[in-house]
């Protein structure tokens, strides 16, 4: 167990060194979901971050949930469009600071808060790779439409449990109820290299946060073997993409693939994402660190072909400080070997990252 929860008249407890940050990220209409993150942060340590909506006042309960209900169908008739979420406010919360995010929200006719589903499906890219927990307040209507929802949001993240309902008959208990449920849960320790794998292009070394499901389970009992190289091709002008030469387990769900994403099509195909593409994919994981234009240039995503090599560690070609005193203007490799003519790639400069 990673995180202690506390009783209420206890201090709340340290996280261990090794665990990651946690981030609370709650949507609330009529003020119980803020109660229940009051009372779930006297017994963790975490930050807060509170989603509104961009129009200010509106009344979605009038008339029979009336508007509440209009923003629901709007998403379910066009879930992977974007302008079928309703707009909320920019979040300036660095979501790479947190290796953990538990999710607060209400429940609208047996479906997610549409105001939350909005901030999922606008930030879901950068959710990819996270520990995910989920709390739902409701009157009294089952979670499950929600649950459905979350997962269908956020195809790329490790779910630390059960989520936790809490509804008007159980309410009064929600201390105890909150207590006993973080203690179930699974909260992540910094990565290892079961969370990761490595891809190298041309000498250059990327990392890649695995998702927690079969596949990736299947794919690094065969990277313990060695590392696989295959020949990926471009395509679409948004993947480079082709055979593993071996199957993996799926679980395929509609994925609007995102920029980094690493997606399994067919069991046997490995596609690695520079821009998006909506299909029923497995998600493997997401490569890290990277915008779009610096993916472009490591996937060399303009050349017809590309050879890749996948593996679970990133020997000598991990990005590290390089010096340079009397050559300040020298380019280097990620390993650190000087480069005196360098084409197009990543590369360290006065101990930075640079892509030409």
């Amino acid at each position: 167990m990673l995180l202690s929860c506390s009783s209420d008249n206890e201090v709340k407890a340290e996280l261990p060194a090794n665990a990651g940050k946690t981030l609370v990220v709650y949507y609330s209409y009529t003020g119980n979901c803020r109660d229940l993150v009051n009372e779930l942060t006297t017994k963790i340590r975490a930050d807060v971050l509170e989603i509104q909506p961009a129009e200010k006042g509106l009344k979605y309960d009038a008339n029979n949930y009336a508007l509440g209900t209009q923003l629901l169908n709007a998403i379910k008739a066009n879930p992977d469009d974007a302008s079928s979420y309703p707009a909320i406010d920019p979040v300036t919360t660095s979501l790479s600071d947190y290796s953990n995010v538990i999710i607060v929200t209400p429940l609208w006719w047996s479906q997610m808060a549409a105001i939350m589903q909005a901030f999922l499906f606008n930030y879901n890219s950068q959710m990819s790779g996270k520990h995910v927990a989920m709390i739902v307040s409701s009157a009294s209507s089952g979670i499950s439409g929600v649950v459905s929802d979350a997962r269908r949001l956020l195809p790329s993240v490790s779910w630390m449990g059960d989520a936790l309902w809490i509804n008007n008959s159980n309410r009064k208990n929600a201390s105890s109820l909150i207590e006993n449920w973080c203690k179930t849960l699974n909260f992540a320790e910094k990565q290892t290299t079961m969370d990761k794998m490595y891809i190298t292009i041309d000498g250059v070394t990327q990392s890649v946060t695995l998702v927690d499901n079969a596949a990736t389970k299947s794919l690094v009992e065969r990277l313990q073997q060695g590392p696989v190289t295959v020949t990926l091709s471009s395509s679409g002008g948004f993947e480079i993409w082709g055979s593993l030469g071996f199957s993996l387990p799926t679980s395929n769900q509609q994925i609007t693939a995102q920029p980094g994403d690493v997606i399994l099509y067919n069991g046997s195909n490995i596609c690695l994402f520079y821009g998006t593409n909506s299909w029923n994919y497995t998600m493997l994981g997401h490569i890290d660190g990277l915008s779009e234009s610096e993916l472009r240039k490591f996937l060399k995503a303009d050349e017809s072909s590309v050879s890749i090599t996948m593996s679970l560690s990133s020997g000598t070609t991990a990005i590290r400080q390089t010096q340079c005193t009397d050559e300040k203007e020298a380019y280097f490799m990620l390993n650190g070997q000087r480069v005196d003519n360098p084409t197009k790639g990543i590369y360290i400069k006065n101990g930075k990252k640079v892509i030409i």
